[in-house]
């Protein structure tokens, strides 16, 4: 066994079966939040909120999630949302995005 990685000899079929695991719960967590975020955003574009502080606060949360399709999806619908009530914040939601998960594209 090598104790710096937790490897045992012919252990690859363990450490595949974590790696699925792993994968599976990064999965369930992003359904969750598909789950909480979507009435969220739905509500607030529904009564055209103008309420900076809850939309920024859903933003915020969300960009954890945003490398999930539809949590992305909620978060670009709220970001043109709030385009209209606050510029500037918006344009700063964008570019944490942009930090966040366009990284690699810009490494390109």
């Amino acid at each position: 066994m090598d104790k710096r990685s937790g490897i045992t000899k012919g252990g690859m079929p363990g450490m595949i079966e974590s790696i699925a695991d792993l994968a599976a719960n990064i999965h369930a967590i992003n359904q969750r939040a598909v789950c909480e975020y979507a009435p969220l955003v739905e509500a607030i574009l529904r009564s055209r909120s103008q309420d900076k502080c809850h939309i920024e606060r859903t933003l915020d949360g969300m960009l954890d999630f945003c490398g999930c399709e539809p949590v992305l999806q909620l978060y670009r619908r709220l970001c043109r949302h709030y385009w209209d009530i606050d510029l500037t914040a918006t344009a700063f939601y964008v570019e944490a995005y942009r930090k966040v998960w366009d990284a690699e594209e810009e490494e390109k």
